[in-house]
C-alpha cells in the first residue's frame, strides 16, 4: 500500500502533467492570435527557440519575441493543434521535464495555403509555481502547400520541406538513428 507521500507526489506528477498540457495549448492559441503578450507567462527569461532546420535559432525572452515577430510577418492566418505529449520529469529535480509534441499546423504563409506535421522537443522548468518552456526545437515531417499535400506523400519522399524557395529533406523520421538502423542507412 502507498504511504501518504508516495499519493502527495503521485497527484503532483498528474497535476504537472495537466499544467505542461495546457502550456502546450496556450503556446498553440498565442502562436495563432499572434499575442506576443502572452511570451513571458509562457517561456522562461532565458528561453531558446530552435529548429532542426536553423532557420529558427533564438535565445532570451527578447530574442525569441522578435524571431516570432519576423515569422509572424510572412505568415498569415495560421491554426496549430497538438496531437500526443510525452513527457519524462527529471528524477533529480521536481521543477524540470522534457516532452515530445506532436503537431500540425494549417496556416497562410505568403499568401499561400500551407500544411505542416510537426514535432517538438521540449525542455520544461517550474518558475515560480508555473511550467514554462526552456526550450523548443522544431522539425518537421513535411511543410508544404496545402495544393501539393498528396503529392509530397507520394513519389519522391525526400522533398516534403517545401516553405522556402528550394524542396528539401524533412527532419524526421528518416534522420532518426532508428530509421536508419532499421533500413540499414
Amino acid at each position: 500500500m502507498l504511504n501518504p507521500q508516495d499519493m502527495e507526489f503521485r497527484i503532483r506528477r498528474l497535476e504537472d502533467r495537466a499544467e505542461i498540457g495546457e502550456l502546450i495549448a496556450r503556446y498553440c492559441v498565442a502562436m495563432d492570435e499572434r499575442d506576443i503578450e502572452e511570451f513571458p507567462n509562457i517561456f522562461t527569461p532565458k528561453v531558446v527557440i530552435r529548429s532542426a532546420d536553423g532557420v529558427m535559432n533564438s535565445a532570451g525572452l527578447g530574442a525569441v519575441t522578435a524571431m516570432f515577430r519576423g515569422r509572424f510577418e510572412v505568415l498569415g492566418p495560421s491554426n496549430h493543434f497538438t496531437h500526443d505529449v510525452i513527457l519524462k520529469f527529471d528524477e533529480r529535480d521536481p521543477d524540470l521535464a522534457q516532452g515530445v509534441v506532436s503537431s500540425h499546423a494549417e496556416m497562410n504563409r505568403r499568401g499561400m495555403a500551407m500544411m505542416a506535421a510537426m514535432r517538438y522537443r521540449d525542455s520544461y522548468k517550474r518558475c515560480d509555481g508555473r511550467w514554462l518552456f526552456s526550450e523548443r526545437l522544431l522539425s518537421f515531417f513535411y511543410y508544404v502547400p496545402a495544393a501539393e499535400y498528396i503529392q509530397s506523400l507520394q513519389g519522391d519522399l525526400s522533398r516534403r520541406m517545401r516553405a522556402y524557395d528550394e524542396p528539401t529533406a524533412a527532419d524526421w523520421p528518416e534522420q532518426s538513428p532508428s530509421w536508419k538502423r532499421y533500413y540499414g542507412v
